[in-house]
């Protein structure tokens, strides 16, 4: 099943700023909704890393030689930064690409998850592997636009915060752009 529409971008509710011309790395990103208790599962990521240290992510990245899509690069990173196993995980479809202002080309898969897994944090990488109800995450009125300086100007973004995560960028963008093929 597709659930594809149109791309979604980091610069959408920014319309003065003008993506730049650049090479997007293609990646992965898994939405993954456990059957049992109709959560979304996400990762904080490790304060430790380079980039997006500490920030809420769908567990993912970038596609590698050895995948042959971005769906088979989101299953892989599921099971290496959570324990995820990709037989227990049936692929609805994915959303629109969405392009991140680090110039990834991002394909979110949604996945239902049909059994328990033993959470494994891959501790390189993530910090805390936490479930949100999938209620919530589909809920428009729970998502707020907010706006901080960057690179010397106002950047707008999607946010829905749930109890003490800050969920934000492109991963409120994308729950945001799942929300909205839902409502």
């Amino acid at each position: 099943m597709s659930l594809k529409g149109d791309v979604s971008s980091d610069f959408d509710l920014n319309p003065d700023v003008t993506a730049p011309q650049r090479r997007l790395t293609p990646a992965g990103v898994l939405i993954g909704i456990s059957a049992k208790t109709e959560t979304v599962l996400l990762t904080k990521r490790s304060a430790r890393l380079k980039h997006h240290p500490g920030q809420i992510a769908f567990p993912g990245g970038r596609q590698d030689p050895t995948d042959a899509t971005p769906v088979d690069a989101a299953l892989r990173e599921a099971q290496e930064e959570i324990g995820l196993p990709p037989a227990i995980v049936d692929v609805l479809g994915t959303l629109p690409h969405h392009q991140t202002v680090t110039n990834y080309h991002v394909t979110p898969v949604v996945g239902l998850i049909n059994a328990d897994f033993d959470h494994i944090a891959e501790a390189g990488e993530v910090s805390e592997i936490f479930e949100v109800p999938l209620s919530h995450l589909l809920d428009l009125n729970n998502y707020r636009v907010e706006g901080r300086h960057w690179q010397g100007r106002k950047r707008y973004y999607y946010t829905v915060p749930f109890g003490p995560y800050y969920i934000w960028g492109a991963t409120g963008r994308m729950l945001r752009g799942l929300a909205e093929r839902v409502a």
